[in-house]
């Protein structure tokens, strides 16, 4: 089963590097909007400002539905301080210690972009001693020192920063040798990358798949209510492609297609399931089924709307989740091929789906 890996990681390349916090997320959309084009998939917007594609299938009695995310984690300008450094409140969930240190950009309502880092108010081990290693990070002690001559908020607010812009981070992308993707915001850029991947595959290879099937490619999944509409009425299956979590007790690794059982919303569909699991068995893939404890998907977000549809999630397994985030482009390769197979095998039967 081929896949083009190599325009899937580089498409995560060129994405990641397209700032998208969730709530300003316009220019990654457009880059999404723009490649579509390109691979000759039509999609229209959403009023929330997502992407809908559309693939047509033999039958559009019955369809599908794939989901990624371009929006990521950020910030937003709470505060210009007196000393000309800005407070900061957290866009997504993430601890704040995860983005100290970081390099990250200011834009302004006028667009206007101003570089800075991220540190905390007690920066310096020559002033304060041991003092950093015991503060808490929480708001209130983390700030952006822009890379700008300013001295106070009257400097600050001469620049066109105010409060309630975006702030952003950088990625810091590397692919290495050995296959490792690092940075940030493979959650969910990399699903991103691996649908337009197999939109891809499907266009040139020209093929007709048994249903016809949406690309939504959501906008606010990392606030809850990303790909909670929009959602086409023909629906019966809806997969969200987004990462597998790694870490202690989990059975995800960095190069598998990690198969989620259940997160903190509750058990995905059953039956939908065990059919990726036997798709993934009969084409040889590096797959784990795996329990995400503190995680919720899109698809979870569509069943709390109410959308009467059978349910799953996918994805590659990521490292360091909501941090500097890590996976090999392995995993980039065995969840296109996952995808690319349930695209073309028959809706499961029984309850919640029907043959």
């Amino acid at each position: 089963m081929n896949i083009p890996l190599a325009y899937m990681v580089e498409t995560f390349c060129t994405l990641a590097a397209i700032p998208s916090p969730s709530g300003n997320t316009e220019k990654a959309i457009a880059w999404v909007a723009g490649e579509l084009q390109r691979l000759g998939v039509s999609c229209v917007r959403t009023n929330k400002g997502a992407l809908l594609a559309t693939l047509p299938g033999a039958t559009d009695k019955r369809c599908r539905l794939l989901t990624a995310h371009v929006d990521t984690l950020g910030a937003m300008v709470k505060e210009i301080k007196g000393n000309g450094r800005l407070k900061l409140t957290a866009i997504g969930g993430f601890p704040w210690n995860a983005v100290e240190g970081e390099h990250c950009q200011i834009e302004t309502a006028s667009g206007r972009i101003y570089s800075g880092t991220i540190l905390t108010t007690k920066a310096s081990v020559h002033v304060y001693g041991r003092e950093p290693q015991k503060l808490e990070r929480t708001d209130e002690v983390m700030e952006v020192r822009i890379d700008e001559k300013v001295s106070g908020k009257a400097d600050v607010r001469a620049l066109g920063i105010e409060v309630g812009d975006f702030v952003s981070f950088d990625p810091r992308v590397t692919v290495t040798e050995s296959g490792f993707i690092k940075s940030r915001h493979l959650d969910d850029k990399a699903g991103v990358a691996i649908l337009l991947g197999v939109l891809k595959q499907v266009k040139q290879q020209q093929l007709l798949l048994p249903y016809t099937t949406y690309f939504l490619f959501s906008n606010n999944e990392e606030i809850g209510y990303g790909g909670n509409a929009g959602i086409p009425a023909n629906t019966v299956e809806y997969v969200a492609v987004d990462m597998g979590a790694i870490g202690e007790g989990q059975t995800t690794d960095e190069y598998c297609v990690s198969i989620c059982a259940k997160d903190s919303s509750g058990p995905y569909h059953y039956g939908l399931r065990k059919q990726l699991v036997q798709l993934a068995e009969q084409h040889r893939l590096r797959y784990r089924v795996d329990i995400y404890p503190h995680y919720g998907s899109d698809a979870s977000a569509a069943l709390r709307a109410g959308y009467d549809v059978v349910h799953g999630l996918i994805g590659p397994g990521i490292d360091a989740s909501h941090a500097h985030e890590r996976t090999h482009q392995e995993s980039f390769a065995n969840t296109g091929k996952l995808i690319l197979a349930y695209l073309m095998a028959p809706m499961i039967a029984g309850q919640g789906g029907v043959a």
